[in-house]
């Protein structure tokens, strides 16, 4: 698991690059990125599968904000990001992974 962070120069922006290794995916069919950037569609995100058994995808989100997110597997299985900013508690006794911008 990857957080990737690329500053815009020229808008208060940042292309954020959510990744998930194989070896955290265990052969899923379909993974979603859902958080409050995307209101927490679990369809509106799907990382797709590289030629290395990788997981990603790239979201643009604006600068000075903090995002709560989470990886759905499969449409049952929720997994927060282990390089994840830091993480917060949830009322659903959890945690969710949080990126900060």
């Amino acid at each position: 698991m990857s957080l990737t962070k690329r500053f815009l120069k020229t808008k208060p922006e940042c292309k954020v690059t959510f990744k998930l290794d194989e070896e955290a995916c265990h052969d899923a069919k379909s993974i979603h990125l859902v958080g409050d950037f995307n209101g927490w569609d679990k369809e509106d995100t799907q990382l797709k599968k590289n030629k290395t058994g990788d997981y990603s995808v790239t979201v643009t989100l604006e600068v000075g904000k903090d995002y709560h997110f989470r990886y759905l597997i499969d449409g049952k299985k929720w997994v927060n990001d282990w390089e994840a900013d830091y993480y917060a508690p949830t009322e659903f006794n959890s945690e969710n992974s949080v990126v900060r911008l």
